[in-house]
């Protein structure tokens, strides 16, 4: 099981072509002498909304040719980035890092330049504070540009819910769900009863926003692992498996329903939605045969309030050849002009404050959410957000260690009490 992006294809409309602000750091590359050209290596993964401006840093600074790779989830370019780093070759000249497996990278940090080097501090008050800190490694070495943050609302099928008895309309469904989990789940048990049909796709991606709704996470603050003896880790457990069990999933597989045909079907009612996952629904929606009049819409509530699912930055290889001019580029890809076009091309929520700003500011709706608002929806589930300390397996347990119990309570296959055993021992097999 993977909880990381999943490739697909979004056309969100964000306004960002009526956004002006004077670019910090973007001057040109120099055009290199006697015509040669710079060949800059990027390797992303899933959605990053990048492919257009890949070719206008092209045309902004001739002499330079952008060689870009995607990784379809960010599970396989965590593989890829610790196969490339333990071979001591291969990575690019920019290398895209999640949140979710950083506290891993900062264990080898070293592998990655100071881009203090290159000027990041003066844009440090670019991004919410927390976000740069992120990338800051325990010796104080800067090595990622911020690019996006993952704040949470609730897709949700509004005629799926008006079928149900249930208010349809974006403020009622925020109205509705206004609570903590214990609201979201007893509202899931009237549409089962009343629909028989599931109310969520699958367990795993409910668990891995409930858990990172909690202020530690599967590590404390300090770096300690926080899930054996973690009391309230398993009260949500015990929480999520209860309407699991009582029909609430689907037993979706994590990135797959059905080819997206399970998103057209009513197969499942509702969704928990970071920023870059509105992404996901569409794509899959489309995928499935379905478009904008399937009825899915975005609320601006989530249970349990604020929370972040994702995130990432751009980092430039030691092994690069080219640092001062990757260095550049990963610059400009995360400023906050170019964060909106990324917002408009992919969904990627900014986590810069002047982005963050012009979006809260132009309620531009979304055709393919029933004329949602979805960028100020996110700029206001961001404002309280503080992303989660992640630890070095804090990936691995979440897709690892959790991930197949929660498929088999999704089967109907393990109790309770047996699937968080099962998750106990995962972790003193794969972690220790």
């Amino acid at each position: 099981m993977t909880f990381s992006r999943r490739t697909t294809v979004i056309s969100a409309a964000a306004g960002a072509a009526a956004f002006a602000l004077v670019a910090s750091g973007c001057s040109p590359t120099e055009a290199p002498a006697d015509g040669d050209s710079v060949e800059i290596t990027i390797t992303t993964f899933g959605t990053f909304g990048y492919e257009d401006l890949y070719t206008e840093y092209e045309s902004l600074n001739p002499g330079v040719k952008i060689v870009a790779n995607n990784i379809d989830t960010g599970g396989n370019a965590r593989t890829d980035t610790f196969t490339k780093l333990a071979s001591g070759s291969g990575l690019s000249d920019i290398v895209a890092l999640e949140e979710g497996w950083l506290g891993a990278i900062m264990e080898v940090s070293e592998n990655f330049v100071d881009l203090r080097d290159y000027g990041i501090e003066d844009r440090a008050g670019d991004w919410v504070d927390w976000k740069y800190a992120q990338a800051t490694d325990p010796n104080g070495r800067v090595i990622g540009y911020g690019t996006d943050i993952g704040p949470e609302g609730i897709c949700f099928n509004g005629p799926l819910f008006e079928a149900a008895g249930l208010p349809s309309d974006r403020e009622g469904v925020a109205e509705l769900l206004d609570g903590g989990w214990d609201t979201y789940f007893a509202v899931g048990a009237e549409y089962v009863a009343t629909t028989g049909k599931a109310w969520y796709d699958h367990s795993g991606f409910v668990w891995n926003a409930m858990v990172n709704q909690l202020d530690e996470g599967y590590y404390t603050a300090d770096g300690e692992l926080n899930v054996e003896g973690n009391a309230e880790l398993k009260s949500r457990f015990d929480q999520l498996a209860a309407a699991t069990l009582s029909g609430q999933s689907a037993a979706q597989g994590a990135w797959d329903w059905n080819g997206g045909q399970s998103f057209v079907d009513g197969t499942f009612a509702t969704f928990v939605c970071p920023g870059w996952m509105l992404g996901v629904v569409q794509g899959n929606t489309e995928a499935g045969g379905g478009d904008a009049s399937t009825g899915w819409d975005f609320a601006d509530v989530f249970p349990g309030g604020a929370a972040n699912w994702g995130g990432a930055f751009l980092a430039v290889s030691e092994t690069s050849q080219v640092k001062e001019e990757a260095a550049k580029l990963a610059s400009w890809l995360t400023e906050p002009e170019q964060q909106l076009k990324q917002f408009a091309a992919a969904g990627n929520f900014p986590s810069t404050i002047a982005a963050q700003q012009e979006l809260a500011a132009n309620p531009t709706p979304n055709a393919f959410f029933n004329d949602a608002p979805v960028g100020t929806i996110l700029a206001g589930r961001a404002v309280n957000v503080v992303a989660q300390f992640k630890g070095p397996d804090d990936s691995l347990i979440q897709e690892n260690v959790f991930g197949p119990p929660l498929q088999a309570l999704d089967r109907g296959e393990m109790t309770a009490d047996e699937a968080w055993a099962e998750a106990l021992q995962l972790l003193k097999e794969l972690v220790g």
